[in-house]
């Protein structure tokens, strides 16, 4: 069996075949091999001809024009470099096959990646729905009780009040950081860059929480030869944004009487800053998906602590949008660490 055939090859081939058939039933009948030889050679240039001619012109060229569009249509897709060649071998049946697995393999590729896209918008949704039903159920379970006759006892009525506000608060905060995330994914919301002292800043709200903390008894400090300024290049409203709610989560999640550390290390032209606690840490299986949004390690511990699950998503596209990175290691039963590097303010 010939193996990647070309038009040459086949055609040769056949018209070997034609004129050994034309030539031995010519001596068989004539018995005279000088007729039959010279038949055979007149068959075999003729049918060599005529099949090369033909496979060319009906087979050949057809292939030749699927695979132009189906290089087309991947190179315009895809931009692959697999796919830059201009012109074909003079193999096009092996190219022509081997294009279409490469696209198989493609299609495969996509369909899994759809496949993923799509539960993640199935379970987005669901998480959505779940977080607007839990506040927007309680505010009109208290508006109605007020309706029902509540708002004329003096006892329960602002109770009731206050916790509908409350559920409204948590309903705006949800939707504020739903907005959030949607402006920094798609580029809407521009950083301000400046530069300023991040040690400063996370002094500033060391300060401003040291009243939540002590409610834990835990304590707030700088690591030893971090109590000193460090200058950083970026968006310095967005990163107390991001400082804020890695604290709050040391509080939230650390344990009672425990400690959380700040950190500033010199990376050449990079900080890096590190939040750490020594609360009971995050199992590995988690670490992964730590970043995405809705995703909690202790769902009904996150809810009672009022959070919903888009705190670090936030911190992680605000990161992003700087051109730097966040990471998080951590082991049970011995605290948890966040770091994330932001350039340098100029003269340091």
């Amino acid at each position: 069996m010939i193996r990647n055939p070309t038009p040459g090859s086949i055609a040769l081939y056949t018209a070997l075949v034609v004129a050994l058939l034309v030539g031995g039933l010519t001596a068989f009948i004539q018995a005279s091999w000088m007729e039959a030889l010279a038949l055979f050679t007149i068959t075999a240039v003729f049918s060599f001809i005529f099949f090369y001619y033909a496979l060319e012109i009906f087979i050949y060229r057809k292939i030749k024009l699927i695979y132009k569009n189906i290089h087309r249509l991947k190179t315009t897709r895809y931009k692959s470099s697999v796919f830059k060649k201009a012109n074909m071998t003079s193999d096009p049946i092996s190219e022509v096959n081997q294009e279409v697995i490469l696209w198989a393999k493609d299609q495969n590729a996509e369909i899994e990646e759809l496949k993923k896209l799509e539960n993640f918008r199935k379970e987005f949704l669901g998480n959505v729905s779940h977080e607007l039903k839990t506040p927007i159920f309680n505010i009109q379970g208290y508006i109605h009780t007020l309706i029902d006759g509540a708002i004329d006892d003096p006892e329960v009525n602002v109770h009731f009040l206050k916790k509908a506000a409350k559920s409204v608060d948590r309903l705006c905060d949800l939707v504020e950081d739903l907005i959030n995330i949607s402006q920094l994914e798609t580029g809407q919301l521009k950083m301000e860059m400046e530069r300023f002292d991040i040690h400063a800043q996370v002094r500033d709200i060391f300060e401003s929480l040291e009243m939540k903390a002590q409610e834990r008894g835990i304590t707030f400090n700088f690591k030893e030869g971090c109590d000193q300024p460090f200058f950083v290049y970026a968006d310095k409203y967005r990163i107390r944004q991001v400082l804020v709610n890695l604290l709050v989560n040391s509080i939230k999640y650390g344990n009672d009487d425990g400690h959380t550390f700040c950190a500033f290390y010199d990376m050449d032209e990079n900080i890096l800053v590190e939040i750490s606690d020594n609360g009971e840490g995050i199992e590995e299986n988690h670490l992964a998906r730590l970043f995405e949004r809705f995703y909690r390690v202790d769902k009904s511990r996150s809810r009672e602590a009022g959070g919903n699950g888009l705190g670090l998503a936030i911190v992680k596209h605000i990161i992003e949008a700087h051109g730097q990175t966040i990471n998080v290691r951590s082991k049970t039963g011995a605290g948890t660490t966040f770091g994330f590097t932001l350039k340098k303010g100029a003269g340091e």
